[in-house]
């Protein structure tokens, strides 16, 4: 299950949340992190198992695991993960050059600091890998190459993170608690073989205020039967109306909302609404209009927030 706590930033300026900003990042880092790790645990594990039948004069074999290496963070495009990449005693000497022959991932090697567009390639392994079981293209982009990814690493990543996400897909949401509902259809700028396919996205905020992944999903663009299917999914599954459900201004999901969950009331994404607002406006506008947005969401009730609201019209409206 992924889970979302943000720390407290000091700062008691509301900032509205998007399915399509921090959340989205924050959930490709905790992917990405689990993605790299078994990766990196599925090569090590295929070495060892290549090299098992070399043993010394007592029987012992001469390449075996041997914990991990200190942990690092690497970049990625959706931010530092940290990676402790698992560490591999080889004894067997090179013939030509008298040392110890040393076991270098090609997939994270030592001096590696950098990973590709994890942000965008991540989803992919969901639609295309999970589905397909086709894990090279993928893990190609994900990784930079497919250096390492032998036909015994992609048999243990496929059985893995099918497992995971059949079990992922299937868990019981009877005992959730989920008071709000995010969600959005995040188009993917990274493709393989899918053509108007976009990734389904949910994450519920329980009443304790934890954030939660409920579910994802691949969709054809965002059409209201993709969101359909994938909400009936969740109450079949025991998942009960949410209070709130908000969202961009996309119309498939609200009529499938209306059709499934009716009672679940709607709002508007303010992220989505500030990236409209925003783009109708020039760029040196931008600060005083993101300040005055903020008026209006941040306002103490009803009547500031119509206030606020009249007042952004007035300065930046039509002419």
């Amino acid at each position: 299950m992924f889970k979302i706590v943000h720390e407290e930033n000091g700062s008691q300026e509301h900032v509205p949340a998007a399915v399509g900003g921090s959340l989205l990042d924050e959930l490709a880092r905790d992917g990405a992190r689990q993605m790299l790790a078994a990766a990196l645990l599925a090569e090590v594990a295929a070495y060892v198992e290549a090299h098992q039948h070399e043993v010394d004069e007592d029987g012992h074999r001469l390449v075996v695991r041997n914990g991990c290496h200190d942990p690092r963070e690497v970049a990625t495009a959706a931010g530092a993960v940290p990676v402790r990449a698992p560490r591999v005693n080889d004894k067997r000497i090179d013939e030509a050059t008298g040392e110890r022959k040393r076991f270098s991932s090609a997939i994270l090697p030592a001096w590696a600091r950098k990973s590709p567009g994890v942000a965008e390639v991540l989803p992919l392994l969901y639609l295309h890998g999970l589905s397909s079981g086709d894990f090279v293209p993928a893990l190609e982009q994900f990784l930079g190459s497919a250096a390492g990814l032998s036909a015994a690493t992609i048999t243990r990543l496929t059985v893995q993170w099918q497992d995971d996400a059949k079990a992922f897909g299937n868990r019981s949401l009877a005992e959730s608690d989920y008071v709000y509902l995010w969600v959005d259809g995040i188009h993917l700028t990274a493709r393989l073989e899918q053509d108007k396919v976009c990734l389904l996205v949910m994450i519920g905020v329980r009443l304790d205020g934890t954030k939660e992944l409920v579910a994802l999903s691949d969709g054809f663009r965002e059409s209201s039967e993709s969101w359909a299917d994938l909400l009936r999914d969740c109450k079949r599954r025991g998942m009960r109306a949410p209070v709130l459900a908000v969202g961009d201004g996309a119309l498939g999901f609200w009529k499938a909302l209306r059709e499934v969950f009716p009672d679940t009331k709607e709002q508007r994404c303010w992220w989505h609404k500030l990236g409209n607002v925003l783009a109708a406006l020039p760029k040196s506008a931008h600060p005083g209009a993101k300040a005055a947005l903020a008026e209006i969401y941040n306002a103490e009730d009803k009547d500031h927030a119509r206030a606020a609201a009249k007042a952004f019209a007035a300065n930046y409206g039509a002419k």
